[in-house]
């Protein structure tokens, strides 16, 4: 186990969709000796009826579900941080939607791990997966915009192993914060 700086941060994993971010999140918040891991789609599925699936292009009512499950996984983060956890949250943010997220968090530190795997490795994980996430979209377009992402650490995991990735994160946490 590894210890961080106190009060206990947020630790944002991000990426496009089968580019690890479940299993790298779980795998840091094992390796820490308090952490809950958040995970964002979580707050979408909560919604029973008139959910709007996040499918191309997004419809308004998409878009503003959409921020309301970045809002909550948030605040429930900042929860976890203020009662002693690192919150350790993994949902697709890229672009201006990771600035948005960031800036809702209250949790000083907080850090920021963009997954960017290349576009043919995120397509061959997408099809071995037991969910297929991409139906409409493509996963050069999600590549792109999680290499274009400019906040935190972008971490190519492209043939590298959880554990190897896991690592990576941990010897460079510093670099991942986002003031």
């Amino acid at each position: 186990m590894i210890s961080l700086p106190e009060p206990p941060p947020v630790v944002v994993v991000t990426g496009a969709m089968a580019a690890g971010k479940s299993t790298v999140a779980q795998g840091l918040a094992e390796r820490l000796p308090r952490a809950a891991h958040v995970r964002g789609d979580v707050f979408r599925r909560f919604v029973v009826s008139g959910r709007a699936e996040p499918e191309p292009p997004l419809s308004d009512e998409a878009t503003a579900q959409l921020h309301l499950r970045h809002d909550l996984a948030a605040r429930v983060a900042d929860t976890y941080a203020e009662a002693g956890f690192v919150a350790v949250v993994q949902d697709i943010l890229l672009g201006d939607d990771l600035a948005r997220f960031l800036e809702r968090l209250t949790t000083r530190p907080r850090y920021a791990v963009v997954l960017v795997p290349s576009p043919e490795a995120l397509t061959e994980r997408d099809v071995a997966r037991d969910k297929t996430g991409y139906g409409g979209w493509d996963p050069t377009d999600f590549a792109e915009l999680a290499r274009a992402t400019p906040l935190g650490l972008q971490v190519d995991t492209t043939g590298w192993s959880v554990e190897r990735t896991v690592e990576h994160v941990l010897g460079h946490l510093a670099d991942a914060e986002v003031t």
